[in-house]
């Protein structure tokens, strides 16, 4: 029986990521009582791109405005396509209140005040005949923040009982519980990265990190990796997807050396990049052990994750990976949290996180009733 305190959202949260493996969708309950949030992942799955899809999204950003704004389009009209399959094939018909849609990311320019995710919520209403929330992340960034990133406040909310929160998607990026705020950045590239070094191999991705752990590390690439400027400033800051692809891969892809060693190498790097920014956050936090959990495709690759957990080591940082279906869903988990919050006109995006002026309300809301 439901108190007169307790609040129940059924919400589907969707979430394209920026190592183009597929979109991800849970339909997800929330619950609220007291301030205090819970969930439970009722129905999840993960839909791999058609490899048309991949190239379209991977183009998205040379197009001209008309071709732009169709795909932008499309990709609602596909997006919505593939919820409702979603609902069909999971018999939500009626249980669901509304969808939070992230969309994919194409431009992202925090300097300009400009952040674009294509996935048209008219679109998406008009095929699934439900209300739903996108542009999850525009106010924030017209108020000066970073708009990045943003799961920050699902961590908080839905994950408590850690210090730190890595997440290692296409971009790693952590989180960390201050004494007197939240804080998150993004650290570097990460599966964007890794799996383009690895379709050398005409493989999708590294399993386990197996080809990794086979290679060695090319030390002056390292150093050079290491030095790059983004990696001295201080948070709040953010990421583009095309730093790895831009800038980061072309200092790699041209070297004579493994594909193996390519991988060790970029896996070191990231391990460091992890323990220098972990490293900062720890001078503002009480002294002693913590716990981080990692979550993003990238716990899945096992030689990544203890190569991290060296890496911290001697900062008495603890590394936890938690089950498969948080791992799997959890960024498209707390999209349907920022939806919600949405939903409810409360905060859903933090300042101390972006940088932006002020805590905001994020999310344009799309009906077709």
């Amino acid at each position: 029986m439901l108190k007169f305190f307790e609040m129940v959202y059924n919400v589907i949260g969707t979430m394209s990521g920026s190592s183009l493996d597929g979109l991800d969708i849970v339909f997800a309950e929330l619950t609220e009582i007291r301030g205090q949030w819970t969930y439970a992942i009722k129905a999840s799955e993960s839909l791999p791109y058609e490899p048309e899809w991949v190239e379209k999204l991977v183009q998205a950003t040379t197009l001209s405005a008309r071709d732009y704004l169709l795909l932008h389009t499309a990709y609602g009209h596909y997006t919505g396509q593939r919820i409702l399959s979603f609902i069909e094939k999971n018999q939500l018909d009626h249980k669901v209140h509304f969808i939070a849609s992230h969309g994919h990311t194409t431009f992202h320019i925090p300097s300009a005040k400009t952040t674009a995710q294509l996935g048209d919520g008219a679109a998406i209403t008009a095929v699934t005949g439900l209300p739903v929330i996108t542009d999850l992340r525009a106010v924030d960034v017209a108020l000066g923040g970073q708009g990045a990133p943003i799961v920050p406040i699902g961590e908080k909310y839905l994950l408590p009982g850690y210090q730190y929160w890595l997440n290692l998607g296409g971009i790693a990026n952590v989180s960390a519980q201050l004494p007197d705020q939240f804080v998150a950045f993004d650290i570097c590239p990460a599966n964007r990265v890794l799996n383009s070094l690895a379709a050398a191999l005409n493989k999708p991705y590294d399993d386990g990190g197996a080809l990794a752990a086979g290679g060695v590390a090319d030390v002056v690439l390292l150093n050079q990796l290491n030095s790059l400027p983004y990696y001295a400033a201080s948070w709040p800051k953010s990421l583009a997807n095309d730093f790895g692809t831009d800038t980061i891969l072309p200092m790699i892809a041209p070297l004579r050396i493994s594909v193996q060693g390519k991988l060790r190498t970029y896996v070191e790097h990231i391990a460091a990049q992890v323990a220098q920014a972990v490293k900062a956050l720890k001078e503002n936090m009480p002294e002693g052990p913590g716990k981080m959990l990692v979550t993003g495709g990238g716990a899945f690759n096992t030689f990544l994750v203890n190569t991290i957990q060296q890496q911290l080591e001697p900062l008495e940082i603890t590394v936890e990976v938690p089950d498969a279906l948080t791992v799997n869903f959890k960024e498209a988990l707390i999209m349907a949290l920022i939806g919600t919050l949405r939903w409810r006109q409360e905060d859903n995006i933090l300042s101390g996180v972006t940088g932006a002026s002020r805590d905001s309300i994020n999310g344009a809301l799309w009906t077709s009733r």
